[in-house]
């Protein structure tokens, strides 16, 4: 989506209903900052205001995303490349949180043992070796879990029986045997159970 685009018409539909960025602010209580960052293009609104902001400037989501006025015909056409280009911006979103999760899975891991090889071979007492690893498993335990939810959110699990792709639970996630990406879970569709690879579209 162009976020210059958006910006312009969301000016351009605020004028035309005679707001004031500090009226249009109050009106969905947020900051006058928050819409000029909008009209600029340095921000998108947040989802959560997206309908409340359609109905103040007497637009429709699809054409605030488009970031023009739709005509009738061409509706159900803009419709669908809004979508098409919603599906494309997750699936990059999801591209990037899986390799963020490598990253930070990678630079945790050899922090580890880096800290743990330090804590072997220093001259210390045993309760300070032991007090300095203790801290160091309860960091990579807490980053392990962080990144299992990066790994649940981002993109979607195919079942190996049936091909249905899913988001997982949290927990069935956490629970489920794995190698590297590919988890053992039961399908919530067939109900059966198989080595599940993580693929990032839909379809």
């Amino acid at each position: 989506m162009d976020q210059i685009k958006i910006g312009k018409f969301i000016a351009e539909s605020r004028k035309k209903v005679g707001f004031t960025q500090a009226e249009l602010a109050e009106k969905l209580s947020i900051t006058d900052r928050a819409v000029s960052k909008w009209e600029t293009g340095k921000s998108l609104p947040d989802s959560s205001i997206m309908l409340e902001l359609c109905k103040e400037l007497k637009i429709s989501v699809n054409e605030l995303l488009s970031g023009e006025a739709i005509q009738m015909e061409k509706y159900d056409e803009n419709v669908e490349k809004t979508m098409l280009e919603l599906v494309k911006q997750k699936e990059e979103a999801d591209k990037r949180l899986l390799m963020l999760e490598l990253v930070m899975g990678t630079i945790v891991v050899i922090a580890f043992v880096f800290w743990v090889m330090v804590a072997s071979f220093i001259d210390v007492p045993e309760s300070t070796r032991l007090m300095m690893i203790i801290p160091a498993m309860i960091f990579i335990f807490i980053t392990a879990f962080i990144l299992v939810k990066i790994e649940q959110v981002a993109g979607y699990y195919e079942c190996a029986k049936c091909h249905h792709r899913y988001v997982p639970t949290y927990s069935s996630v956490v629970w489920a045997p794995h190698i590297g990406r590919t988890r053992y879970m039961r399908c919530p569709k067939c109900n059966e159970k198989s080595w599940q690879k993580k693929v990032i579209s839909k379809e």
